[in-house]
């Protein structure tokens, strides 16, 4: 598990991504953009990706959608992608 605490205007705010192998194979992984500052439902995720409770699925500021698995790095890639463009909004309205 690799959780990064951030600093700077995200100050406090932790992007966390853990993945469980076996046998090289992803088996279970989270990945999640937490900001109390950003969120106040769902333990503060803004953003997240998971496949818990035994199906693949996003979550975005309290709400859970059905997300179509291809891989755990195209997974990984898309979460990367949208927390920068959040962080870009984020930084428009500061």
């Amino acid at each position: 598990m690799e959780i990064s605490r951030l600093k700077g205007k995200r100050e406090g705010a932790i992007l966390k991504d853990e993945v469980w192998y076996e046998d090289e194979r992803v088996i279970a992984y989270n990945l999640a953009y937490i900001n109390l500052k950003r969120c106040r439902v769902d333990h503060g995720r803004v953003l997240g990706y998971d496949n818990s409770h035994g199906f693949h699925h996003r979550h975005f500021m309290g709400k859970i959608e059905s997300i179509e698995y291809t891989t755990y790095d195209d997974h990984v890639k898309r979460f990367i992608e949208e927390v920068h463009k959040l962080w870009r909004i984020e930084d428009e309205e500061d």
